[in-house]
């Protein structure tokens, strides 16, 4: 596993850009209407300057409204008035409507990036491998889709789009104002250098507290995360306090963190906001002295304040955005290093498909190691023809779950081969492989959803009849009808409604509607009691005929219809027979632990 790269500025906007690509038109459309905002904006100051120099002195009107007015019009004050009064209302329904469209389309164009982002990291965390998972915990995984793939709705909508508008937006003012008073221009082109350096200065101090920020706020997320799914223990043990002051220590952490995130902003907008204030009072001076020497009208300078601080404003923008791109930037920092972390398990290019197994499994000198230092599986090598059951015994990390894993490619061994019908599983389709085993767990798994899409998990394309004879199949037909919504009951969160046993039967249920040439138990008995155990194994015994079967278990006794039994301790097989141990042949109940 790699660790977490640093990405220069330019490569994250290029790769934010080109994962927006599918909404470039939506963008475009958003440019295109950041654009037309600034001859909008331009018609603002319009009915003052003509109220004042027209309307209250003797200035002769614009040339634009001297050709389309009336003659007897343009000479009437109190006319005058109402034309002012009629553009300014237009003007401000044109503005509103402009920023009805540019809301819409922003939020729509916004929300749909993010929810191209969100599904691409979702498909590529559920490809990595799982030691990456065992290592990052899902609350990193979490944070990331949850929060930090906003980025490319807040780079390329929110981001760019405002950053560009105002640059196009502040070349105009500046031509206009130029075109009045050429030296009140030169005047507030000096402002540009200063708040150029003031965003230097600040960008990387404020992108490194936002990443620093982030890592603690998935921390306290990760804690939240283990707490509520442990609860019962946490309670159980009386631990509630203990896990609030857990909790709160990770908050008032990313508390002090937002607070100097929110004291550098602040000096940040300070230094801005007096940048501009002393280039508004500048102008402001000059601007009187030329009205009072008769250089421009007084409408003129109202006409440049009202630009001024139309040029101010998207320079502030520009300044600000800058800023606050840096939360965005560290989360598409966090984003891509995640996309950028390579899986332990990849399909090759010219990888086969796979239909249906026979389920001839052969381990020659697999060797397998979670990391350098901890090889957990030393050259195994075995042979199980088609439809075998073999029962698999070892102590608690012997690496019985670990060799289930290989099987299932979870992982990939370091050295060695695993054949599944004579060819190497690393030459099959990923997907093809996996639909050849059919597993079920100590700990059952099930989903928040009704049993019936519990059951067809397996198979979503199933229907009713399929579901309930897989039912049947796993003696769990009868106590689901007695549930109060039957089949369309929802189990809770993992199952949670349901009892220990209740929940095995249901899985039971998922591996028969699958119907998989190869069966995986692990440990499938080991926490229900006897009598439940009696009619899982006696379901077991039907889904294994014909089938291809590796069965875990501490207890010998559960093992004893194997056709072959391998004994794994420290990662190393130690025996591999087709005769049952002594003790199941004189029904003795045996335990390794």
């Amino acid at each position: 596993m790699t660790e977490e790269r640093k990405y220069g500025d330019m490569e994250l906007y290029r790769r934010l850009l080109l994962d927006s690509r599918t909404y470039w038109p939506h963008i475009a459309g958003l440019f295109f209407l950041g654009l037309l905002a600034t001859p909008i904006a331009l018609l603002t100051p319009i009915p003052l300057k003509i109220a004042i120099d027209n309307v209250i002195g003797s200035e002769p009107l614009p040339v634009l409204l001297d050709i389309i007015l009336p003659a007897n019009i343009g000479a009437s004050a109190d006319a005058m008035l109402v034309i002012v009064a009629v553009i300014f209302v237009a003007v401000g329904i044109l503005t509103y409507a402009h920023a009805l469209v540019v809301w819409i389309l922003n939020t729509y164009t916004g929300e749909m990036l993010s929810r191209e982002f969100r599904m691409k990291l979702f498909r590529h965390i559920q490809r990595l491998s799982l030691s990456y998972h065992d290592e990052k915990g899902s609350a990193d995984s979490l944070y990331r889709i949850q929060y930090d793939a906003t980025a490319i709705q807040n780079v390329a909508v929110n981001g760019v789009i405002p950053l560009f508008s105002a640059a196009v937006k502040i070349f105009i003012m500046l031509a206009v104002i130029a075109l009045i008073d050429w030296q009140l221009a030169l005047v507030t082109l000096i402002v540009c250098p200063i708040l150029y350096f003031l965003i230097n200065f600040s960008r990387h101090h404020l992108r490194d507290n936002w990443a620093h920020v982030k890592k603690i706020e998935s921390s306290a997320m990760a804690v939240l995360s283990e707490v509520l799914g442990a609860l019962r223990v946490v309670k159980a043990f009386g631990n509630e306090e203990r896990e609030s002051d857990r909790f709160g220590e990770h908050t008032s952490r990313a508390v002090r963190g937002q607070v100097k995130l929110a004291a550098l902003n602040g000096s940040f907008d300070l230094f801005v906001g007096l940048t501009i204030a002393a280039g508004t009072a500048t102008v402001l001076y000059i601007g009187v002295r030329h009205v009072q020497t008769d250089v421009i009208t007084l409408g003129d300078l109202l006409v440049i304040m009202a630009y001024l601080t139309m040029l101010f404003t998207p320079l502030e923008t520009i300044s600000k955005q800058i800023a606050t791109l840096q939360s965005a930037i560290a989360s598409a920092e966090r984003v891509y290093s995640l996309l950028d972390e390579q899986t332990d398990v990849n399909e090759r290019s010219d990888a086969m498909p796979l239909q249906h197994a026979k389920g001839n499994i052969q381990f020659k000198n697999v060797s397998f190691a979670y990391s350098h230092n901890q090889k957990v599986l030393h050259d195994i090598s075995f042979h199980v023809p088609e439809g075998t059951k073999v029962g698999i015994l070892g102590t608690t990390g012997a690496g019985k779950s670990t060799l289930m894993s290989l099987l299932l490619r979870f992982y990939d061994p370091v050295k060695g081969q695993i054949l599944l019908d004579g060819v190497d599983m690393r030459d099959c389709k990923l997907a093809d492989l996996r639909n050849q085993f059919a597993i079920v767990l100590q700990e059952p798994v099930l989903f928040s959803s009704s049993i019936a899409e519990n059951i067809a998990y397996a198979r979503p394309d199933a229907d009713e009849n399929a579901i309930i004879a897989a039912a049947k199949a796993a003696d769990a037909h009868d106590f689901i009808m007695q549930l109060p919504d039957g089949y369309d009951t929802v189990v809770g969160e993992r199952g949670m409604r349901l009892s220990g046993g209740e929940r095995q039967r249901i899985s039971l249920s998922r591996a028969f509607l699958k119907d998989a040439p190869i069966l995986i138990f692990d440990e499938p008995t080991s926490s229900v009691d006897t009598n439940t155990e009696g009619m899982i194994m006696e379901a077991m015994d039907k889904l294994m005929h014909g089938r291809t079967t590796f069965m875990i278990a501490h207890r010998l006794e559960t093992l004893k219809n194997c056709d072959l039994w391998l004994h794994i301790e420290k990662g190393r097989l130690v025996s591999c027979s087709d005769q049952p141990p002594a003790a199941i042949r004189d029904d003795s109940v045996v335990y390794i632990a």
